[in-house]
C-alpha cells in the first residue's frame, strides 16, 4: 500500500513551515496591533519618555524603557487614552546647538562676534510640553540675549582669553529659567571670539 504523499516528513516539513510563517509573520502582528489599539501595551525605547493624557489633564508619564502594560498604570483609562485621550513621545537625548557670531561690543568699543555652544536635554516632560510653546527656540533666544547681557563691555583682553569664566556665566544666568521650561541647560563653551568689523580686521 503506498504511504499518502501528506504524510511524508518532508510534507510534515512544509506544512509546519508555512503554519509558523503564517502564525509568527501574520497572525501575531496583526494581535499584536489590536492589543496596541486598545492600549493594553507600549514599548518605550532608550532616552524616550511617554506622556499620556485624557481630558485636558496628565494620566502617566513613562521614561523607563521596556514593555509596560498600561492596563497596570491608568487602569480602566488605558483604552480610553487611545482613543479619546493623546500620547506624547519626547526624545530624553542630549542635544546641541551652536549660535554663531552673537554681537557684542568690548569695554574698548570695539564690535566682537561670540560663538557660543550648548548642550541641552528634557528633564521635566511635563512642564516642556506644556509651560513653553516653543522650548528649544526660548532658550536659543536667552543664551544669545544672556551672551550679550552678560559679556558686553568686558575688557578686550579678557574677552580674548577668559572664555571659560565667560561660559560658566552665561550658563549661571540661563539654567534657573530653562528648568522652569523642563529643558535642562547642559554643558556651556565659549567656542570663538571675532572681530566683526571687516575695517579692524584688515587694520590687524
Amino acid at each position: 500500500m503506498n504511504e499518502s504523499p501528506l504524510n511524508s516528513p518532508i510534507a510534515h516539513f512544509f506544512i509546519a513551515a508555512i503554519i509558523t510563517f503564517f502564525g509568527m509573520f501574520i497572525l501575531l502582528p496583526l494581535f499584536l496591533g489590536i492589543v496596541r489599539l486598545f492600549g493594553l501595551y507600549t514599548i518605550v525605547e532608550e532616552r524616550q519618555c511617554k506622556v499620556y493624557m485624557l481630558f485636558g489633564k496628565v494620566v502617566t508619564v513613562i521614561d523607563q524603557p521596556g514593555l509596560h502594560f498600561l492596563i497596570f498604570k491608568m487602569g480602566i483609562k488605558a483604552p480610553l487614552v487611545n482613543f479619546l485621550g493623546k500620547c506624547y513621545t519626547l526624545d530624553l537625548r542630549l542635544d546641541q546647538e551652536y549660535l554663531r557670531s552673537t554681537p557684542v561690543n568690548s569695554e574698548e568699543g570695539a564690535p566682537m562676534g561670540i560663538g557660543i555652544w550648548y548642550e541641552m536635554v528634557i528633564s521635566d516632560p511635563v512642564a516642556y510640553l506644556f509651560k513653553n510653546a516653543d522650548p528649544r527656540g526660548s532658550l536659543a533666544a536667552n543664551v544669545g540675549n544672556s551672551t550679550v547681557r552678560c559679556l558686553s563691555n568686558l575688557k578686550l583682553a579678557d574677552m580674548l582669553q577668559n572664555r571659560h569664566p565667560m561660559s560658566q556665566t552665561v550658563r549661571a544666568e540661563v539654567s534657573p529659567q530653562s528648568q522652569e521650561w523642563g529643558y535642562c541647560l547642559g554643558s556651556t563653551y565659549i567656542r570663538k571670539v571675532h572681530f566683526r568689523d571687516e575695517g579692524m580686521i584688515k587694520q590687524i
